[in-house]
């Protein structure tokens, strides 16, 4: 509102140039007065430094709220960006190129025309005032300007979403490349990367420069429209004066008010394609806030004691056929420890990605304390949960700052707790620099079984009530293992729910139950004891069907 007011103010006090130029035609030359001539320059300088000052001002907002609207939105968009990744490939990163796109739209020229436009009609009644004639053609010009215009838009809208489209395939193979470094140099892949995202980027370079050569014909087209418009007032304005009907003056005031007047007109064609991107850029960021569930404030309820319960849980991934998970229901009680075995491909990591809530299940429910994980604050939940997953990533930092899940405001008390309960503070006191270990991107100086015990830490830090272990020993050695087993130990003792996907073994003893995933479906569940029977005497009972009779 403020930006329309001083848009209001500086198309009003443009008007002062040709109304200046019309009374010294017509009355000062011809009255040859220089009080007159004095008095209307100081009061023309007035207006134009007025004028001046009011358009930086509204550049001034508009460069703040364009701040402003980068600042208060990055957050809740990385947010929301962060929550829907689980559920694709992570395009939704992209958003917030898509907040610099309107960011740079408010700061720009395009945007300033458009909103120049609404008193283009108050410039080609002025133009009336002088002279009817001159009113239709300046209305003539203006409705030919704004057919170009849709045109236009007809003509860029399909080769920009493709440009779009392309470009946003190229930026998540990009980001891949980034992730795989290492196995893209150790495998010799870097030719066929490229090639991917060259394809890519190659498509949205071509359908984009199709886009632009429409858009750079449409601005030329309307820029000669214009041109001419400025000729046929000059020249048509020259005969009614010859004719007596209007002076020289007004001939001048119109020609200057009608380049006014199509100016901005002008100015949104050349930036139909930065408000184009930017309209869709808007509607992808609005899509992505207004579906994202943390935007639906959730009632803080007290915090769990680690009851969980899985009811008819099935899974079936989208756009696929393929049940995952087919109606899995099984209960532990606070401070149970389980232990999830199967052969490759029987959905664990699937099940143990629902308990923590990162997939969200085709039907069926998974609760804690009788609390669907969907209708938990996600900041609750989160804080009262540990995971560790199959694939142990670590953020840049100290492994301080890792095991406190990268909180600034976190106890060290709390930290060594944690590293006690995971049974690595030993191993993180023979490091050099003990907890302040900076640890890069890809994990280094730290090795693979040491990775996977610092993340094992963060997965127990801040007294978590469930815990989900995703082959917490696959990179372990066996003095890792016999750590393994003493961390579920002291989670037992704390009363904490371990659940534990895992392919060794040696992990069994230390859980109170065990289940056995075939095909998506359980096969065996219950104690530790009974089911390790049933399983020794299906494998025995296997070994004498083998032998020859």
């Amino acid at each position: 509102m403020i930006v329309m007011v001083f848009t209001c103010a500086t198309n009003l006090l443009v008007l002062a140039i040709p109304i200046y130029l019309f009374q010294i035609s017509d009355r000062v030359l011809t009255s040859r007065s220089l009080d007159t001539l004095w008095m209307l320059t100081v009061v023309i300088v007035g207006a134009v430094v007025l004028n001046a000052v009011f358009d930086a001002v509204r550049r001034f907002i508009l460069m703040r709220t364009a701040v402003q609207c980068a600042a208060k939105l990055g957050a809740p968009i990385l947010s929301a960006a962060a929550r829907a990744s689980l559920h694709s490939n992570g395009k939704e990163y992209q958003t917030l190129g898509d907040l610099q796109q309107m960011r740079a739209f408010l700061t720009s020229g395009t945007l300033l025309s458009m909103l120049d436009v609404p008193f283009a009609p108050l410039f080609i009644f002025g133009i009336f005032l002088v002279h009817p004639h001159l009113g239709s053609i300046v209305i003539i010009t203006a409705i030919g300007l704004l057919v170009i215009a849709m045109i236009n838009q007809k003509l860029t809208e399909k080769p920009f979403a493709t440009a779009n489209l392309h470009l946003g395939r190229a930026n998540v193979h990009l980001d891949s490349m980034s992730r795989n470094s290492q196995i893209i140099n150790a495998l010799a892949m870097i030719p066929e990367a490229v090639q991917i995202w060259g394809r890519d980027t190659a498509a949205s370079l071509t359908a984009q420069v199709r886009a632009q050569d429409r858009n750079i014909v449409a601005a030329a087209f309307s820029k000669a429209f214009r041109l001419l418009t400025q000729v046929a007032m000059l020249g048509w304005g020259a005969y009614l004066a010859i004719q007596g009907e209007i002076t020289g003056g007004m001939v001048i005031a119109a020609s200057i008010i009608a380049g006014r007047a199509l100016q901005p007109i002008e100015g949104a064609i050349e930036g139909w394609n930065q408000f184009s991107l930017s309209r869709s850029a808007f509607a992808r960021i609005s899509a992505l806030l207004k579906a994202s569930p943390l935007n639906f404030e959730r009632l803080v309820l007290p915090n769990p004691q680690g009851r969980l319960d899985v009811e008819r849980l099935l899974y079936v991934p989208e756009g696929t056929k393929r049940v995952v998970l087919n109606a899995l229901s099984f209960s532990l009680k606070a401070g149970d420890s389980l232990a999830i075995i199967g052969d490759s491909g029987a959905g664990k990591t699937t099940l143990g990605k629902m308990l923590v809530g990162s997939i969200l299940p085709t039907s069926g429910a998974v609760r804690l304390d009788l609390m669907d994980l969907r209708n938990w604050d996600q900041r609750q939940f989160g804080l009262n949960i540990g995971y560790l997953p199959q694939d142990v990533q670590l953020f840049p930092g100290t492994i301080k700052d890792n095991i406190a899940r990268m909180r600034p405001e976190a106890d060290d008390g709390d930290i060594y707790e944690a590293a006690r309960l995971a049974d690595v503070h030993e191993m993180i006191a023979s490091l050099p620099q003990g907890y302040e270990t900076i640890v890069a991107a890809d994990g280094s100086p730290l090795s693979g079984g040491q990775k996977q015990r610092i993340a094992l830490a963060r997965a127990f830090f801040g007294n978590p009530r469930l815990i989900v272990l995703d082959e917490p020993n696959s990179n372990l050695d066996t003095a890792g293992d016999a750590a393994l087993a003493r961390a579920i130990e002291h989670a037992k003792s704390k009363g904490i729910t371990v659940v534990t996907i895992t392919q060794k073994p040696t992990i069994l003893g230390s859980v109170d139950k065990i289940m056995v995933l075939s095909q998506g479906s359980i096969a065996l569940f219950g104690q530790r004891r009974e089911v390790l029977k049933s399983l020794a005497e299906r494998s025995k009972g296997n070994r004498l069907g083998g032998q020859p009779g």
